[in-house]
């Protein structure tokens, strides 16, 4: 099997043992909702799972003002305002799902939070198919009050699959586990159910 080197695509700026925050190198440039990441090396790093994309000025007292009044493009707007790029910033909002050390995968909370300025990377398809090979992950993930988590929770399962030898057999194992642990709450279960059909 090929090894794919992991893109690094941002820096942690703020760290629990639950949840991280982390600054995009690029304006705009962020994985995908529901991305699984890594923030660490591969043999002691924190695994999580991509929740929130936000982009705001570096100031938080100080609002963005449309600038694209005479533009014909948004590109124009950065071309003729370049310290735009320098003003704003993109944010990603990680919910921890699970941790390795020496290497090996644990799908439970991290004894330790990833260090400030701890790199960020984009996992490649063998360490998503290696992390998604169980869904003792999932609860952690399903526990998090916010209204992205179910939409993070169908793309990530959604865009795991193609990851394993068997995709169609790796969402249904998937959805027997979400049937599982959200049995008492059909609603959600079902939405769910959708998101993840092939």
């Amino acid at each position: 099997m090929t090894t794919t080197t992991p893109d690094r695509i941002a820096e942690v700026i703020e760290a629990s043992t639950t949840r991280l925050v982390a600054q995009c190198y690029r304006l705009y440039e962020a994985p995908p909702l529901g991305a699984l990441v890594r923030a660490g090396p591969h043999e002691d790093g924190v695994y999580g799972v991509l929740t929130g994309i936000a982009t705001q000025g570096l100031d938080p007292g100080r609002k963005s003002i449309a600038r694209g009044v005479k533009a014909d493009t948004e590109e124009q707007v950065y071309d003729e305002h370049p310290q735009l790029a320098r003003l704003l910033r993109t944010t990603l909002d990680v919910v921890t799902v699970g941790h390795t050390n020496s290497g090996s995968i644990f799908q439970h909370l991290p004894p330790y939070p990833p260090r400030i300025h701890a790199f960020l990377y984009t996992c490649p398809p063998e360490e998503v198919q290696a992390f998604t090979a169980s869904f003792d992950f999932l609860p952690l993930l399903l526990a998090v009050p916010s209204p992205a988590t179910d939409e993070a929770v169908a793309s990530l399962l959604r865009t795991a699959a193609p990851a394993h030898p068997d995709a169609p057999a790796f969402l249904l194992a998937a959805g027997r586990e979400l049937a599982r642990l959200l049995g008492g709450n059909p609603p959600r279960l079902n939405t769910l159910l959708r998101r993840i059909a092939p």
